[in-house]
């Protein structure tokens, strides 16, 4: 039998594929029945996270980490070392240390809350890539790997949105009316 009898009989009769073929077409649909808005949500927690460790690196008096539940509600003020980690080891054309330090701090607090709450997603996710970018550029070139996964964690929230669990698309229902 010829693939396109085989494709004809399988039109007709399902039942006549293989079940291996059968069992992959019931996880395809499975799989794809998944809601969209569960992974928007996973992506928007996953690199909120990693974004907002990092900057808790970077400052002291203020530190919130729900997982280890630990929280410091102090004022924050930068880390001494963080300025000399941007002149030493980050060492960004363009910007002086002692202003990308605190920008740099500052973004990886601001941007992560507005994801994870699902509010100006996609400018914020667009925020985060840029500072991707200039990371995988200037200060960490082989770590390409895990720059990726941010950049395509980063970029589907900037082409889908963050789903129906934000503040986004509660704002978007409340304005279409």
């Amino acid at each position: 039998m010829n693939v396109s009898m085989a494709r004809t009989a399988s039109q007709r009769n399902p039942d006549a594929l293989p079940g291996a073929v059968r069992f992959l077409q019931w996880i395809i649909r499975l799989l794809s029945a998944m809601p969209e808005s569960l992974v928007a949500f996973i992506a928007r927690f996953s690199i909120a996270a990693t974004f907002w460790k990092s900057g808790q690196t970077k400052v002291e008096g203020f530190a919130v980490d729900i997982v280890e539940r630990s929280f410091n509600f102090g004022w924050p003020s930068l880390a001494p070392s963080t300025v000399d980690l941007f002149r030493d080891e980050y060492r960004l054309p363009l910007v002086p240390p002692e202003l990308a330090a605190p920008m740099a701090a500052f973004a990886e607090h601001l941007f992560p809350v507005l994801i994870l709450l699902g509010l100006a997603t996609r400018l914020s996710a667009t925020a985060l890539l840029v500072m991707t970018l200039v990371i995988q550029l200037f200060v960490y070139p082989d770590a390409y790997a895990t720059h990726g996964t941010w950049a395509a964690v980063l970029l589907y929230l900037m082409l889908r949105g963050p789903g129906r669990f934000s503040l986004d698309h509660f704002v978007a229902q409340r304005f279409a009316r």
